[in-house]
């Protein structure tokens, strides 16, 4: 058996290693039907829950370093047995706790959980796909087109303003003309 070893790091006296695999599964049930239909969409990130004693002089040493790396917040490399299959290679550092063990001043425990870091997906853009640029040009004058039309119809509102009371006279004169 290989000493786990997280980036650099190798882990002293591991006690217990846990992988915790769970898949992402969706109920659906449909208007009419009995029963319910199972939706397989893939799987959660792999989490990995380790703990170990460091002991000796440096165990204070690991401890900062394992601290250090954990406050980075950055994908490391991590190579265990149990993970191997797994194909675990990137894992965040997602809980860290540390503990001094009383009765030897040179002895410090760790629990890691570790989320297995999946490198996100690139964003789509135009040239991704495939489409041609000058949809997308032809799109945002259009846009500039609707934008400005908006602003005229604004103004010629606000434009108007200036003729209500002629109008309300103009109105007031016709409403009498009808009048028998």
């Amino acid at each position: 058996m290989i000493n786990p070893m997280l980036d650099d790091l190798a882990l002293p006296q591991v006690q217990e290693i846990t992988t915790l695999d769970r898949r992402a599964l969706s109920e659906h049930k449909p208007p009419g039907m009995a029963g319910s239909l199972m939706q397989n969409l893939g799987r959660h990130p792999l989490r990995v829950v380790l703990w170990g004693v460091a002991t000796g002089p440096d165990s204070q040493a690991f401890a900062q370093k394992l601290d250090d790396k954990f406050r980075a917040g950055k994908a490391v490399p991590f190579a265990a047995d149990i993970v191997t299959d797994a194909r675990l290679d990137l894992v965040l550092i997602e809980d860290l706790r540390l503990k001094e063990l009383a009765g030897s001043p040179l002895r410090v425990s760790y629990v890691l959980t570790l989320c297995e870091f999946i490198k996100p997906v690139a964003p789509i853009t135009a040239a991704t796909t495939g489409l041609d640029p000058n949809i997308a040009d032809d799109a945002l004058k259009r846009l500039g087109d609707i934008a400005n039309g908006i602003a005229a119809a604004q103004a010629l509102t606000t434009g108007l303003e200036r003729f209500v009371p002629q109008f309300a006279a103009l109105l007031s004169k016709l409403q009498a003309a009808a009048k028998p």
